[in-house]
């Protein structure tokens, strides 16, 4: 579509500037890698006659306010995947309005939502500050914005925030939480007398170079990969959907034929690190391994039906027993070695379509790795699992033995353990990837997590904790309460 809107804007206006709907900022904020999503809604925009300027990932608050009044642009757009993220917009929308800006901010990626708009950034910034939910609201938005109705359409927003605000309140109110003490009381109940944890090969890590691509493309989940696209549905019944169907169908021909060339021609480089360490629980939720290492973890603490337990990960770990000998694994893998010269070659080109193929299949190759590697876990050298015999759809499914939790996710939300993880590993060493200042992980096709092997082991959300829980965990982690407050916002009630 470029050479017809760049035509258009020459008929239009002689200087290719007269047809032009509006200028918008778009970055990536501070500490974030993630991209794929603001580069679709990028297009999606500068198709519609939009001028972009695209900052990329990893950007500052000054860097975006600089040249936001550099280039007087009319909307702002901060994307983000990770939760350290929420803070980051936050901070953007507090400058905003310290610097007296005057034009809209609008909020996207997975991790933001409507309501963290409404009740943490909204509050901040006296201008329209909008949650996107994905590339195909992003145009009437910023047509909205920057037309006639704009303060029609921002006091409706506004009223929708301040009625979500209100509702939230409610519900906070009504939350009932367990003391730690009592939610601790409330773990898991394992028989540990009658079982014997399983024994790795080793102890220690071990590395993996130049993993066979080849050999991941039959482990990639491609459900994912259309929902990156922003097209819904389950794989491959997606195929089949009245209104997405088609697309889906060429696109996945497409993303085949790419993956077929950057397997044949070594685009990408696949590194994995895998480690496994002797373990114990304590009775205060953390992991202690045999050098001394601590792995902290937090617990849920809403109240529970009776019956039901609040749930934590150390549970699965056996508890402090001479007689007994447990273990917990970790890894890091990545795909994404490499991609930057292809995705600059895509981009000279003016290839946007491809530069983000690439990236969605370096993802996708990613958590293939992931996939793998676990499977070996299980079935070599950890070797609880030695018959398993899973298809990719049972894996995809998660039937296996064990589990993968990893930090920054629901069942340990804290990004900062990562940092212990990599030390162990030595990941940035062996992999090649490392961490940026909010625990993002470069290259963004980067999957790392825990290993856990007890056969009761399951996956689980910690989605909210209570002050004392807090208090609790910044003790244990030796880290001040404010810190660990800012890390663990999502969890917090304010």
């Amino acid at each position: 579509l470029q050479p017809f809107i760049e035509a258009e804007k020459l008929r239009m206006g002689g200087d290719g500037t007269a047809s032009s709907k509006g200028k918008i900022l778009m970055a990536t904020v501070k500490g974030d890698v993630h991209d794929i999503g603001k580069n679709i809604v990028g297009v999606v925009l500068g198709c519609n006659n939009y001028d972009i300027i695209d900052l990329g990932v990893m950007v500052s608050a000054d860097k975006i306010l600089k040249i936001a009044r550099e280039e007087q642009v009319d909307i702002i757009g901060l994307s983000g995947l990770i939760t350290p993220s929420l803070d980051e917009m936050v901070h953007v929308a507090k400058e905003m309005e310290r610097q007296g800006f005057k034009i809209p901010l609008l909020i996207g990626g997975a991790t933001t939502s409507k309501t963290h708009t409404a009740v943490k950034i909204a509050p901040h910034y006296a201008q329209p500050v909008i949650h996107v939910l994905d590339a195909s609201k992003s145009v009437p938005t910023a047509s909205t914005l920057l037309g006639d109705d704009k303060w029609a359409f921002a006091n409706q927003i506004a009223a929708d925030y301040e009625r979500i605000r209100i509702q939230r309140e409610g519900k906070k109110s009504s939350k009932q939480y367990l003391s730690i003490e009592k939610a601790r009381a409330n773990k898991v109940k394992i028989n540990w007398t009658g079982y014997t944890p399983p024994q790795p090969q080793f102890t220690g890590t071990k590395v993996f170079d130049k993993y066979d691509l080849a050999e991941l493309a039959a482990y990639i989940d491609w459900t994912p990969f259309f929902s990156s696209w922003q097209l819904f549905g389950k794989y491959p019944a997606i195929f089949e959907d009245k209104t997405v169907g088609a697309e889906a169908t060429k696109l996945y021909d497409d993303a085949q034929a790419m993956l077929k060339t950057l397997i044949a021609e070594n685009w990408l480089a696949a590194r994995a690190v895998i480690g496994f360490w002797e373990a114990k629980s304590n009775d205060t939720d953390d992991v202690i391994l045999e050098n001394g290492t601590q792995l902290h973890h937090l617990r849920q603490q809403r109240e529970k039906a009776p019956g039901q337990p609040n749930y934590c990960l150390s549970d699965y770990i056996a508890p402090i027993d001479p007689t007994k000998q447990d273990f917990i694994g970790g890894f890091a893998v990545t795909a994404g070695i490499g991609i930057e010269e292809h995705v600059a070659r895509f981009e000279k080109n003016h290839d946007d379509y491809s530069a983000i193929m690439l990236k969605a299949l370096a993802d996708r190759l990613a958590e293939a790795l992931a996939e793998r590697m676990h499977e070996r876990v299980r079935k070599e050298f950890w070797g609880y699992a030695k018959e398993e015999d899973l298809s990719n759809t049972d894996l995809i499914n998660e039937t296996y033995k064990g589990i993968r939790p990893a930090p920054g996710y629901p069942a340990c939300p804290d990004h900062t353990e990562k940092a212990t993880l990599f030390d162990l590993l030595a990941a940035e060493k062996n992999t090649g990837i490392f961490l940026t200042e909010s625990f993002a992980m470069y290259p963004a096709a980067s999957v790392s997590g825990w290993y856990f092997s007890h056969p009761e082991a399951k996956y689980f959300p910690v989605s909210s904790i209570d002050n004392d829980q807090l208090v609790d965990y910044a003790a244990r982690k030796g880290m001040d309460l404010e810190t660990a407050s800012r890390w663990l916002s999502p969890l917090l009630e304010d």
